[in-house]
């Protein structure tokens, strides 16, 4: 949904509600769970170490629970206290172009890898919702590797334009997708060091 003004709180709200009604805008519902990406779907996969040892991934934990690869300047997730669980909607609401835009996705799966040995990972994966500029899913995970006790932030996604508006601004729209990656992986850096 694109718009001039910047919603109110209560139209994000109506917006939520008549979004969780809906079905996913895309067939191949989990497909960030698997290796195979279908045609024609774009994949973007991004990683960062965030830091080391089993404190740091608890941190990391926490900050995925809170949302905060949303802390970013032009972008707001609607809202940042829903629980991570599978069917949770949720909007983000994006500045761009001097409009905004509200793209609505719902929780897939949860990702939780425990043991005590190999690599523990933890996140989830939501997928897009039928008022989505993008059809598609995107994962994200923060991983401890137990042998090398690096902690990284994984951010996997697969999409393709949906609506008319990101079709026709193609190049625009992964431009955006790569500055969303590049500030997500730089927000959970920094909320990862200051927890």
């Amino acid at each position: 949904m694109f718009l001039l003004h910047k919603p109110s709180k209560a139209e994000i709200q109506d917006f939520l509600v008549g979004q969780r009604v809906l079905d996913f805008s895309y067939d191949c519902v989990g497909v960030t769970g698997s290796a195979d990406v279908p045609v024609p779907y774009h994949l973007d996969h991004n990683r960062l170490q965030i830091g080391s040892g089993r404190e740091a991934f608890e941190r990391a934990k926490v900050a995925i629970r809170a949302w905060k690869m949303f802390s970013l300047p032009w972008i707001q997730l609607c809202w940042s206290d829903a629980p991570i669980e599978s069917g949770t909607v949720v909007a983000v609401l994006a500045k761009h172009l001097g409009f905004f835009s509200l793209h609505a996705c719902r929780i897939v799966y949860l990702v939780t890898e425990e043991n005590d040995q190999g690599m523990s990972r933890f996140g989830f994966a939501y997928g897009t919702l039928p008022d989505h500029a993008e059809s598609g899913e995107e994962r994200f995970t923060v991983e401890f590797d137990h042998e090398t006790q690096a902690v990284t932030y994984d951010l996997y996604a697969v999409s393709k334009p949906h609506q008319l508006f990101s079709r026709l601004g193609y190049p625009y729209t992964r431009k955006m997708q790569k500055r969303f990656a590049a500030d997500s992986l730089k927000a959970m850096s920094k909320a990862c060091s200051q927890l």
